[in-house]
């Protein structure tokens, strides 16, 4: 066999295995996402532990300016009506907040960029930042053609004043006991030119 052809062997090889690397990790997100959706649709109506009935009073104003409540999308309303708390979406003028009270820890608190890839946008950015009032959150720029840029950024705090920017780590802290509850779960999304 000639020097030359090996090398089209080889080369033949490699594409045919970077391609079948990418089918694999293409079938992988697929199956990831086709988990969440399920587990997001078969999720227990109701915690193991009975929880009591409470009414969740949603802040009036968000950092100095008014709030007024929005409607519940058709699928976020099929999604509030599993979770382990309580929902809501909000506007100040410049941005819409999605609150969330979570009441016992869940997988159902899913991190704000999955929900966003999952409606089709592409994620970039992703970084720990501090907002004038030096409280910390997970921001991101999320983008889809066809619809305008967004900032969106998130955070958990618990029932101490305890921070967390990651919602797995958040989910390990609750379920393990070293964070109580109730958390608040707060997303905001601004439009981004």
């Amino acid at each position: 066999m000639s020097m030359q052809s090996l090398d089209r062997l080889l080369f033949a090889n490699h594409f045919m295995q970077r391609i079948a690397h990418k089918a694999a990790f293409a079938a992988a997100m697929v199956l990831c996402i086709a988990w969440c959706a399920a587990t997001a649709v078969h999720a227990p109506a109701a915690p193991a532990v009975a929880q009591p009935a409470t009414s969740t009073a949603w802040p009036d104003t968000w950092d100095g300016a008014r709030l007024r409540p929005l409607a519940l999308s058709e699928v976020e309303q099929r999604f509030a009506e599993h979770f382990p708390g309580a929902i809501a979406r909000m506007t100040d003028g410049a941005q819409t907040l999605v609150l969330r009270e979570v009441r016992t820890p869940t997988r159902m608190l899913h991190p704000a960029a999955d929900c966003y890839r999952a409606l089709g946008y592409r994620i970039d950015e992703a970084r720990l930042e501090r907002d004038p009032r030096e409280r910390l959150w997970r921001c991101f720029l999320a983008d889809r053609p066809g619809t305008p840029r967004l900032r969106v950024c998130e955070r958990i705090v618990d029932a101490a004043g305890a921070t967390f920017t990651d919602t797995s780590a958040w989910y390990w802290a609750a379920a393990s006991g070293k964070s109580t509850g109730p958390w608040q779960a707060i997303t905001t999304a601004r439009v981004v030119e």
